[in-house]
Parts: structure tokens; sequence; C-alpha cells
């Protein structure tokens, strides 16, 4: 057996997913999720040859015992030779993180002070490379960056209207996210179009639970939704996105919240399920929608994707020359309505949706969803944990 697999690790405050991947060709040989780490329920899924197992993780519930778990799964099933480095996902990179990075202590140390950048995700991900490093004493550990890919961006793109000293002195600046997917996607798109990464311009559109939008031109990105945070940018699953920040003031002021009660207000009350009063999933308020005529749901439905045609609409300034739209992450892939409302929004910029194309493309389908005569849209299925893997491969590679 092929003894270059690499496992990439994505940490989050209470789970654990993680893949086994040929970095050459994306195989994946093993998958899976350990999820309510923290708590006496706590479990680990995994799927391997087509059979899925599940387990209970014993205590003390946390992240190092889904690794250690895992590593005992990986023993009897005879993978564990087969693995030659764990890649790991770290969300914010800052500005001195902007390539694929060998893990150390200053590295660690870096991944700790960013913290106050990504205080839900950074934590987790440092969490993740201390159990993963006592479990794997003698595998390198590489860090691949949500954030590096947007390091392209000119200064006009990052900078706020504030005050720069802010920038200078603490770092404050648009960095955006979902770096590796918009990555993947737009190098997918090349290779449909027979042409290298580096002649093409593209607008990519993550659309999950959380959703980005990235202008990518020659292969580069030039600019994001996604800002200092992930609460920037268009309207997201349970985040408001862009709004009047006098809002904040007047629910503080006039209102009486709290700094507190308006921070989980944007982040976890707002969006899809703000608005529709139902959920932040979109498959739950697209039923309500379509076979209940909520009303709600509709409004809903309406301002997400009128919300991401402006978006998109708006970074065409950052190009000269636009070979595509892309669809992407779990909406992106899966929600034809979404798509075909998105892109009727678009027509002043030649878009039309071929109706049986786009109803065709989901559960990881990709492909064309434009009309004959239309600028191009395509549906590509996102696999960021490959970009890990891949890049943790070449990495170690360079370093040999």
């Amino acid at each position: 057996m092929n003894n270059n697999f690499i496992l990439v690790l994505n940490c989050g405050s209470s789970s654990l997913k993680f893949s086994l991947i040929n970095p050459k060709n994306g195989a994946t040989l093993l998958s899976g999720l350990a999820e309510r780490l923290l708590s006496e329920q706590a479990i680990i899924k995994i799927k391997y040859n087509g059979e899925k197992e599940q387990h209970l993780i014993p205590v003390p519930f946390d992240h190092q015992s889904a690794v250690l778990c895992l590593v005992e799964h990986l023993k009897q099933l005879h993978l564990i030779d087969c693995i030659t480095a764990i890649g790991h996902r770290v969300v914010h990179g800052g500005e001195n993180y902007c390539q694929p990075t060998l893990i150390n202590d200053d590295v660690k140390t870096a991944i700790e002070k960013l913290a106050r950048l990504a205080p839900l995700h950074n934590p987790a991900n440092l969490t993740g490379i201390i159990a993963a490093e006592a479990a794997f004493p003698t595998l390198k550990q590489v860090a691949i960056f949500d954030t590096a890919f947007h390091q392209t961006m000119p200064e006009k793109a990052y900078i706020y209207g504030i005050p720069y000293a802010l920038y200078k002195q603490h770092g404050i600046r648009r960095y955006g996210f979902h770096g590796t997917s918009h990555y993947f996607v737009a190098q997918q798109a090349a290779n449909i179009l027979n042409k290298p990464l580096a002649q093409c311009s593209f607008i990519s559109a993550h659309l999950g639970n959380g959703c980005s939008i990235a202008a990518i031109k020659d292969g580069k990105s030039v600019d994001t939704s996604l800002g200092m945070t992930p609460l920037e940018g268009v309207m997201m699953g349970t985040r408001s996105g862009d709004i009047d920040p006098g809002i904040i003031f007047h629910l503080i002021n006039q209102l009486n919240y709290s700094v507190q009660d308006v921070d989980n207000m944007l982040n976890k009350q707002s969006g899809l399920l703000g608005v529709s009063g139902i959920s932040n999933d979109c498959r739950t308020i697209e039923t309500a929608y379509i076979e209940d005529h909520n009303v709600q749901a509709a409004l809903a439905l309406e301002v997400f994707c009128y919300r991401i045609a402006k978006a998109i609409a708006s970074f065409t300034a950052s190009l000269t020359v636009l070979d595509g739209i892309i669809f992407t992450g779990g909406i992106g892939e899966n929600s034809d309505i979404i798509r075909e409302k998105i892109l009727a929004q678009l027509s002043l910029l030649n878009f039309t949706v071929d109706d049986e194309a786009n109803l065709a493309m989901r559960f990881g389908k990709s492909g064309l969803i434009s009309s004959e005569g239309s600028r191009s849209a395509w549906v590509i299925a996102t696999n960021e944990e490959w970009v890990i893997a891949e890049q943790t491969f070449q990495l170690l590679n360079q370093e040999s």
C-alpha cells in the first residue's frame, strides 16, 4: 500500500474532523468526525472502505482522547504506517503566514497570539496540534492557514476606513477566510478551461453556514468579503454580515443590550436564522418556502441571494476580465434555488442559468450550469482536505 498518505486534522471547539488522504490524487482512504467533545456524549464516527462505524470516546472526552481513539483505529486497520505527516487546518495566520508552514514552538506561539483575531477557532486549532504531536511524536506537523490565499490582496482591498494606526499597531484589517476552498475551486475551474490558473480570473462564492465571496485575478485573491473576523460580508446562516455599525451603538445605548448580547446576536442569532425565524439550515427554509409558502422563509432567501449577488457584482470592480462564477460549499453545491436566484440578479453581467443543468448539480457533482450564450457559471465541489494534504506533502518534499 502507498505509504505517502497525509492525515488531515481540522479541530473545532468541540469537534475533530479527520481524513487520511493521498496528496497526489485526493483519494480518501479513511475519514471521520469526533463530535460533542468535552461532554459525556462524545462520539467518534469513522468511514473506511465504504463502511461506517460509530464509537463512544472514553473519558476524559477531550481532543486528546479523540486523537488517541483515532490512533487505535488506525492501528487496528493497519493504516498507522501509511501516514507520513499531519496537515492541520488553522483558521487565522495573520499577515505573517501566507504559505504552508512547518509547525514548531514559534509557530504555536504565533497561533496562540493570533487567537485574539479568531478566538473561536485558533485555540481549538492549537489544541488539535498539541494532541497530534503527543500522539504522533515522530511525524512532522504542518499548518495550512485559512487566511493564506488572501494575503495577495492589495492594500486598497484590505484597509478599513478607520485610523491607519489601528492597522499598524493592532493588525486591524481585512484578512479573509475559506482560502483553501477558494484556491481549490479556482484551480479546478482553470482545469475546465484548460488554462493555467495564473491566466484565469473568477469570482468564487463559497456558500454554507459561513459564506464568503472572493475575487480571483490571474489566479490570485485580490478581494474577499469576510474581514478581520468571519462576521463581515454577506448574510450567512446565523451571522448578520455587513450592517450599519451605528446599529450596535443603538442596541447598547437605546435598547440596553450588553456588548455580549450584541456579539451573540450578530454571530449566532442573525442571518438566515434571524430573518426567517425558522432555522439557519437552508434546506429547512427552502422547504418552508416551497411547501408552506412561508413569508419569512421567502424573505430570508430573497435577502440572502440579493446580498450575495450584490457582492459578486461589486467584486467585478477588482477585475478586468471575468472567466466566470464558481459556486461551492454546502449551499453553493446543493441548492439549485439559491444559485438560480443569484444568477437571475446578475443578468446585466450576461449570466443566465440552464435550468436542467442547474437542477442536476448536487451531492458532490460539478459542472457548468449557465446556458448557451451566457457567461460561464459552474458548480464545483470543494475539497479543502485535499488542498491541505497536497500542500503539506509539497512543503515536506521541498524541505527534504
